[in-house]
């Protein structure tokens, strides 16, 4: 570079010389048009672009071939982006949460007290409708554990009057999210619902409630808790309006449809949380504006409609059970044939589709729409990492499209739509054909189709065993959440803290994780 400048020094010299003193100046030429200019603009993109997911800077230029000073789109020639980097991180970012209770010893350490902790805005999460920094998250019937007293097998419930409800929380520019509201789910009424068993009726599944009192002990949850029990005058408390929601919905007119583990039931709730319609297989239910088929009534105990979506017109509810129903029986219980369900909330049309799972008894514990006929899935078992290196926590993006609806085939030769059962074949409920013959004796039935998206252990090294929650923040990229229990657990019927680790210093919470770059 220096000798070429030497170079070109010296013509110049050169050329100056020749002229000499005699020399005349020649005339001047014409002026030459004027240049163009460059421009260059920068646009803020908020959280949850499509370019940049954390929100940055759009960076623009080209030059301004009109002259009017402003960087047209034809005028661009070079596009880039700085964009913030996630800062939620492989760690995730917890949730806040508030203290229930904590003065119940803790089983899991003697001695030792445990927190009930409001925390459980697990069972599922949504984008919501206009602010893209914003999701909803659901809880579920509220504190709980399995637990086998006086009058059978059942739950308890250390704070029994705990009221489901939707929390609104925004994350913030660190990554730390904030909760902004919560939505008490309420009666059409107005009064508080609970997470109470509903009766068999209404899908109740024989699961007594039982209640921690104040001095540690635990008593059958009944209507007078100052009265002994009595099956007549002082039956068991239950609660028809009860709800073990586990999936969530939220409309662009700020409605909120919530599906459950007891009817199961699709309840749709106003903006302030009160119950303005609902949706379950009990025909005999006055409550409801559609129902569904009745072999969804068969759900298996805590394994109802896990999950809930509604297709991008908002027209269309799709609902997918979490594990094999037990139809007819539990005698189907190992299998791997999960139900998905959709409902046309305008004229209560209905479609059901077969999801084949990975593994038999996994659970399907989310799902949101990309599409009327593409939907991401959560698919995982209930294991820890911390004590099982093999636990499993993936996304699939599956397609209903070519798949056979199963309420379109009519009754011809061994195929049968039974009033109670759904389709049969040679009297057999489609889950005990796959337990007799397996999905080959499904001759004229196609399953969705699924397409592998994202393994949760491999991309955070996630330490939770219940992945339920999914929000679409852009076409990429994905937040999710698991369901902490309130961090409450229980080990023999004995409560205790839930912890994470073997050790049992980790307490479990609810915890956000962004995945970005994903194929969708």
């Amino acid at each position: 570079m220096y000798n070429k400048r030497i170079i070109s020094l010296s013509v110049l010299a050169f050329l100056t010389a020749c002229s000499g003193d005699d020399g005349k100046d020649g005339t001047n030429g014409a002026d030459g048009s004027n240049g163009l200019n460059s421009l260059v603009s920068h646009e803020t993109l908020a959280f949850g672009d499509t370019n940049c997911s954390f929100g940055g800077i759009k960076i623009t230029s080209g030059l301004d071939a009109d002259a009017d000073d402003v960087l047209a789109d034809s005028e661009v020639t070079n596009t880039t982006f700085d964009c913030e980097v996630n800062t939620v991180g492989t760690a995730g970012s917890r949730l806040p949460y508030s203290v229930l209770r904590n003065d119940i010893e803790d089983g899991a350490k003697p001695g030792s007290l445990f927190e009930v902790r409001n925390g459980g805005y697990g069972s599922d999460m949504v984008k919501h409708p206009t602010h893209a920094n914003q999701f909803y998250a659901l809880t579920d019937r509220g504190p709980n554990a399995a637990y086998t007293g006086e009058l059978g097998t059942g739950k308890v419930f250390p704070v029994a009057d705990y009221i489901p409800r939707i929390g609104l929380f925004e994350i913030q520019d660190n990554g730390d999210v904030k909760i902004i509201e919560e939505i008490l789910l309420k009666r059409p009424d107005g009064s508080f619902i609970t997470g109470l068993p509903n009766s068999s009726a209404l899908g109740g599944t024989g699961e007594t409630p039982y209640s921690v009192l104040e001095d540690g002990t635990v008593e059958v949850l009944r209507e007078d808790m100052s009265q002994a029990y009595d099956a007549t005058n002082n039956p068991i408390l239950l609660d028809d309006y009860g709800l073990d929601g586990e999936g969530l919905v939220a409309l662009s007119d700020g409605t909120f449809w919530v599906s459950d583990e007891y009817g199961p039931h699709m309840v749709h709730f106003d903006i302030d949380g009160t119950e303005i319609g609902r949706i379950n297989a009990f025909a005999n239910d006055a409550r409801v504006t559609f129902t569904l088929p009745a072999e969804f009534a068969n759900r298996r105990a805590n394994r109802g409609m896990e999950g809930l979506t509604v297709t991008p017109d908002e027209k269309t509810l799709v609902g997918i059970m979490q594990s094999t129903m037990y139809n007819p029986s539990s005698a189907v219980k190992a299998l791997d044939v999960v139900r998905i369900v959709t409902v046309n909330t305008e004229t209560g049309s209905v479609s059901q589709y077969l999801y084949q799972q990975e593994i038999a008894q996994n659970s399907q514990s989310g799902i949101f729409a990309l599409s009327a006929t593409e939907f991401v899935v959560i698919e995982r078992d209930g294991a820890f990492l911390a004590s099982n290196p093999d636990a499993m926590k993936h996304l699939y993006k599956i397609d209903i499209s070519a798949a056979t609806d199963l309420e379109s085939i009519a009754d011809s030769g061994p195929w049968t739509q039974d009033a109670t059962l759904g389709l049969t074949k040679d009297g057999q409920t489609l889950e005990e054909v796959v337990l007799n013959e397996g999905w080959s004796g499904l001759t004229n039935i196609t399953p969705v189709t699924k397409t592998f998206v994202a393994d949760l252990v491999a991309e955070v090294q996630y330490p939770h065993d219940k992945l339920e929650g999914m929000w679409l923040i852009n076409e990429s990229t994905i937040g999710v959440i698991n369901d902490d229990d309130f961090a409450t657990w229980a080990s023999g019927g004995v409560l205790e803290q839930k912890y994470l680790d073997a050790g049992q210093t980790v307490i479990d919470g609810n915890t956000l994780y962004i995945l970005e770059n994903l194929d969708l």
